[in-house]
């Protein structure tokens, strides 16, 4: 039998091993053990499968994963958020939508200390509905806007997507992460910009917060001292190449545990908490990237990675047109898949095609980290949406969707404008000798 035929025959197979509920992780690594003992030699999967957990599960960069999630565990459990968020919606709450965009902001801020999306929305959404129904804003608005924030998690570092795309693809996290900067806060900016737009236009969206004096502004800056030192001590200990991200990953559990015991937050029971949550959570990664390990390596060895490259060189299209497709072929894989089995099962064939473009490997990530975070808030999966359909059970789910569409739109035009200007990305790393 033709490998091609069967890699296409497997890609269908897992497909409908997803669809039927099996997590991604089992169904990549089923359809490739499988497919390795249909075209190889009978103990070929099981080498392949060895030498892979092997590999992996040796990886000194791999530490980074339970160590960021520790960080996002710890500032949701010992109310460093909820500082954070008081502090941003004191300087803010007067703007229109006001506490719209200081959800925003402040889902930027605890991006910046975990590395995740879905966290982010199941923290902010009980601090951030309450305020605004307060104060009669939309549902759609209010849902929507910190749906759709929640995203900032995986794009500003330190970004538990990247670390992955980074093992994946043998890409410095360390200029991943930096490289992330940029968009990240050019989307806060849009995001933000985005709710003001529509509260001047129609007022009722989002009625302006209550009002605080500039002695009160002041001393809340101290609420975000623990987010903003950690944020500097990571981010800017691999920027100045003074530690690894995986170092800076210990670095920053360290901090945010000395902080959190001197603000007498943290006991034993938030502390096992958090260290269970990451071992689980990590866990479940972990046999995502074996599987997408694993399903990458047997679509090369079956040539059909090399069969789409071809067709694309042979079609001769524009870099701009191959960009595009793959854009809407992210859109459309957003629909129907999370975001760890959209990047996984699309690296493997799109990552060559970028690079024999011209493109850096390291721009490919932010841009599909941004395209990922689209699938959070895509229909008919959407996570992070369903998330927020937990946290606000009155809201019906079309009017959620309706309320992130403005962001979805934002986010497609920063997609635009990096694909035409990659420099956006690149400038950071490249500043720092990392691009």
């Amino acid at each position: 039998m033709d490998p091609s035929f069967v890699g296409i025959l497997a890609f269908a197979g897992m497909m409908l091993l997803i669809v039927m509920g099996v997590p991604i992780g089992f169904a990549m690594l089923t359809t490739a053990v499988v497919g390795y003992f249909i075209i190889g030699r009978p103990n070929f999967a099981e080498t392949q499968l060895s030498i892979t957990f092997f590999d992996q599960g040796t990886s000194f960069v791999f530490v980074a994963v339970p160590l960021y999630f520790m960080m996002g565990q710890l500032v949701q459990r010992t109310n460093i958020a909820y500082d954070l968020y008081e502090c941003v919606y004191r300087w803010l709450g007067r703007l229109p939508g006001g506490l719209a965009i200081s959800s925003v902001v402040a889902c930027a801020g605890f991006g910046a200390v975990s590395g995740g999306s879905v966290t982010a929305v199941a923290t902010m959404a009980p601090m951030c509905i309450p305020a605004m129904r307060r104060y009669n804003y939309d549902d759609a608005l209010a849902t929507g806007s910190i749906s759709a924030a929640g995203t900032l998690g995986i794009l500003i570092p330190p970004s538990i997507i990247m670390v992955g795309y980074g093992i994946l693809t043998e890409t410095s996290i360390g200029a991943l992460f930096i490289a992330g900067i940029i968009p990240g806060i050019l989307m806060t900016i849009g995001y933000s910009v985005t709710i003001a737009i529509q509260c001047m236009i129609n007022p009722e969206l989002g009625p302006l917060g209550e009002k605080f004096s500039m002695r009160e502004k002041v001393f809340s800056l101290t609420k975000v001292t623990p987010v903003f030192l950690t944020f500097i001590v990571v981010i800017g200990g691999i920027y100045g190449g003074i530690f690894t991200p995986t170092e800076a990953a210990g670095i920053g559990v360290l901090a945010l545990l000395v902080i959190s015991i001197v603000m007498r937050r943290l006991n034993w029971t938030n502390f096992k908490q958090s260290l269970l949550k990451s071992v689980h959570t990590s866990a479940m990664i972990f046999v995502i990237i074996i599987g997408g390990h694993m399903m990458g390596k047997f679509v090369v060895f079956t040539g059909l990675t090399e069969d789409v490259i071809s067709s694309f060189a042979n079609a001769d299209l524009s870099p701009l047109m191959v960009m595009l497709m793959i854009s809407l072929l992210y859109i459309v894989l957003g629909m129907v898949l999370d975001v760890w089995g959209m990047l996984i099962l699309t690296i493997p064939f799109t990552l060559p095609i970028i690079i024999d473009l011209g493109y850096d490997p390291i721009w490919y990530g932010v841009y599909a980290v941004i395209m990922a975070e689209l699938a959070l808030i895509t229909p008919p999966v959407g996570i992070n949406v369903y998330v927020m359909a937990k946290m606000a059970p009155d809201v019906a789910l079309p009017k959620i969707f309706r309320g992130v569409a403005p962001f979805f739109i934002f986010t497609l035009f920063l997609v635009a404008l990096i694909t035409l200007f990659p420099g956006i990305a690149m400038w950071l790393p490249r500043t720092a000798g990392m691009g």
